[in-house]
């Protein structure tokens, strides 16, 4: 049993439904829990006092016995409040945030204004709930234990890479050994921002760091959209991408009609095979003959790219072998021992020169995506209430301040009395 719920010596447990409180069911997060509901999406939380909250906080794991662990959780949620000020409030708007919240004695009295509903305590539950969905994003990146050993992920994935993508003077080529595509393009992502990441975890309903899978990844650009299946084909040679290191969920075409392709390859073929010289006009003319018959596609199921955004996306998975002074967990029975080493996936994006034109401005644009990405996260983080509540105030910042100072006080005298029971 977990502390505090152990019977005290000598007695008797027996079947009961007594409580020393009002016996009730909050509905609403019982149906959380029993469907799937992501902690995002709730308006509240259901801890009585701070009791209850500190039994949490320990079952999330954190020992409050532990003198590092209060400092850290202080240290997020003022990364949290931060956060929400730089990235989902307006300038002047900062001061709406209550200071019980934004400067609390103990984080912890967030998990008790969270779960208290009423005329005055609903505006210190709405910013609480936001500023803890924040916070639990945090948390999640920081024990993303995969991400401990990003330098050795990095330098691993990126090796790989840099066997098949060549840089001669100022152009770089994509070579299998054999055949050799010029490049217009090549950007390398070598690290997602700790914000990026974090603005993603709050905008997906999924709601993992482990689902993040753009960490690392690069970009290639070539002239044309034949070019960009003959990538897919030097690749494949080259078994940086096979059927079975590919994430297959998370492959997205919008670039490339490959039955048409077919047709037109078929075609040209011959022509293809006779060429002494790279052959640039010809595969300018395939392109050509393939935007006039190519069927648009369409899939998409990233809802914050812009409409236009066309590039073949594949997710693919690399074994990353920890090095030797890494701690090694000792092997299943029976296993021979190798190393430790765990799958991690990064992104390779093709687009041809015109798809990367479009990408630069307009909804289609990096920009504009993570406007929307914004957008999305402050309605989750928020809530429609909060939103909605925000939206009256305009300038009356310190009046709705002097508000939620009362409302604070209502509520710790509240959450002190309750803390005796």
């Amino acid at each position: 049993m977990r502390m505090g719920l152990r019977p005290g010596p000598g007695a008797t447990l027996r079947a009961s439904l007594k409580s020393r409180h009002k016996f009730s069911l909050n509905w609403d997060y019982l149906n959380a829990i029993a469907h799937g509901i992501s902690a995002i999406d709730l308006g509240a939380l259901a801890l009585r006092n701070l009791h209850d909250a500190r039994q949490f906080v320990r079952e999330y794991g954190f020992d409050l016995d532990q003198p590092a662990a209060p400092a850290l959780i202080a240290r997020v949620h003022r990364e949290a409040v931060d956060f929400i000020a730089a990235n989902f409030l307006a300038t002047g708007q900062q001061a709406l945030m209550p200071h019980a919240v934004s400067h609390p004695d103990n984080p912890l009295q967030l998990l008790v204004y969270a779960s208290h509903r009423g005329q005055h305590a609903d505006l210190l539950r709405m910013w609480s709930c936001a500023v803890l969905k924040v916070m639990h994003g945090i948390f999640y990146i920081d024990n993303n234990l995969k991400l401990r050993h990003f330098p050795t992920i990095r330098e691993q994935v990126f090796a790989s890479l840099d066997e098949v993508i060549h840089c001669d003077g100022e152009h770089y080529f994509l070579t299998d050994g054999e055949t050799c595509l010029p490049l217009l393009h090549f950007e390398k992502k070598s690290n997602k921002g700790r914000n990026s990441i974090l603005l993603k975890l709050l905008q997906k309903a999924g709601y993992l760091a482990a689902d993040i899978y753009d960490h690392l990844g690069v970009r290639l650009v070539f002239a044309t959209r034949f070019e960009c299946l003959l990538a897919l084909r030097t690749l494949q040679r080259a078994h940086l991408l096979s059927v079975t290191n590919v994430d297959s969920q998370r492959t997205r075409n919008t670039l490339l009609d490959l039955d048409a392709a077919k047709q037109i390859y078929t075609k040209y073929r011959a022509m293809l095979e006779r060429s002494d010289d790279y052959p640039a006009e010809l595969l300018k003319k395939m392109d050509e003959e393939l935007q006039a018959i190519a069927a648009p596609q369409t899939r998409a199921d990233n809802p914050h790219s812009g409409a236009g955004f066309c590039s073949i996306q594949v997710t693919v998975r690399k074994m990353i072998h920890l090095h030797e002074d890494a701690p090694a967990a000792c092997p299943p029975e029976g296993v021979q021992e190798y190393d430790v080493g765990f799958f991690f996936e990064y992104e390779i994006q093709l687009m041809d020169q015109a798809s990367h034109a479009a990408s630069l401005t307009g909804p289609a644009s990096h920009d504009a995506y993570k406007s929307r990405q914004i957008d999305t996260a402050r309605v989750r983080v928020f809530g429609r209430e909060l939103l909605a509540w925000i939206a009256t105030q305009g300038d009356g910042a310190s009046a709705a301040g002097d508000a939620a100072a009362a409302a604070a006080g209502d509520a710790d005298a509240a959450v002190s009395a309750s803390a005796g029971k």
